[in-house]
């Protein structure tokens, strides 16, 4: 069953390079959500893959991260 993981974060460069990072992971672009009125990401994931995206998502210091 699929999660969604969804990120907040100050910038666009930030919401830029958080795509990029799970893109060069191997998550695919379908499962990546990317909202235009605020620098916000959403992440389909697997219970497998969860943890891994959470991580991610961390390194780019979100001011908001809900799962």
């Amino acid at each position: 069953m699929a999660e969604i993981v969804t990120a907040v974060y100050d910038s666009r460069d930030q919401l830029t390079n958080v795509v990029d990072d799970l893109l060069s992971t191997g998550i695919p672009l379908e499962l990546i959500r990317v909202h235009d009125e605020r620098p916000q990401v959403q992440v389909a994931t697997a219970e497998t893959t969860e943890a891994e995206v959470i991580e991610i998502l961390q390194r780019h210091r979100p001011n908001e991260l809900h799962s």
